[in-house]
């Protein structure tokens, strides 16, 4: 960082100094976030290492991942989807607040930083209907700060969502799976062995699978999930 950057950052906090998402105060460590709301937190510290779902024993694997393993090689989400996360992310995706997104994707560094480095994080795409109207990628801007801090490249042209589909939190289980079967497609060419896609949310883990499968049909030898949070299994 050079020293005019430096101090236009300094600058920046002094005149704006940050403020907690969560609870309006104080913001602490230079983040929109207060310590005392960071203690709260939900981190999602003992997980199955293939979906990320919390564990309540000493395991590192889920029964269901057991029995029929999923796609990816493994999976870690920096929480659980639960409070403040349940409100953080819904303003971050729908109602266009990059403060939270970038709050989310500094707390997934300090949460990814003993991980297995892959060769370049992949963010899972929108259709470009859907980013026309909503005007952003929540999973790219996620992916940036990410990329950025891991010194990783980001490949956001990697994989391409071909067909428009509907809402996963609307549908149960069994149509999501339907809903994005075939829904992407990768690119054939120059992809390394290793990716991490990248996303917000995970709850059944249809799209992030149906995204692996895609990578892997295209030569990706490992791919790997890093996600904001993790919702409980449904039911």
């Amino acid at each position: 960082m050079s020293v005019l950057t430096a101090l236009s950052k300094h600058l920046g906090l002094a005149l704006l100094p940050p403020r907690c998402l969560v609870c309006g105060e104080t913001g602490s460590a230079g983040r929109d976030l207060c310590a005392a709301c960071r203690t709260d937190l939900p981190w999602n510290h003992r997980a199955c290492r293939r979906c990320a779902l919390p564990l309540a024993v000493s395991a590192t694997m889920c029964g269901a991942c057991q029995q029929s393993p999923p796609p990816q090689a493994s999976a870690r989400a920096a929480f659980l989807y639960r409070p403040p996360l349940d409100r953080l992310l819904p303003r971050f995706k729908f109602h266009a607040d990059l403060a939270a997104g970038r709050l989310l994707a500094g707390l997934m560094t300090e949460a990814f930083a003993d991980a297995p480095r892959p060769q370049a994080l992949v963010p899972v795409p929108l259709h470009p209907a859907r980013l026309r109207q909503r005007g952003y990628d929540q999973a790219l801007e996620l992916g940036r700060p990410l990329a950025r801090s891991f010194g990783l490249p980001l490949l956001a042209g990697a994989l391409h969502r071909v067909r428009v589909t509907a809402a996963q939190s609307e549908l149960d289980a069994e149509a999501r799976r339907h809903n994005v079967r075939s829904a992407f497609s990768a690119v054939a060419t120059g992809l390394p062995a290793h990716v991490a896609l990248v996303d917000d949310v995970m709850t059944t883990g249809t799209t992030l699978a149906e995204c692996a499968r895609a990578l892997q049909r295209a030569g990706v030898a490992r791919v790997d999930l890093w996600v904001a949070a993790r919702a409980p299994r449904p039911g």
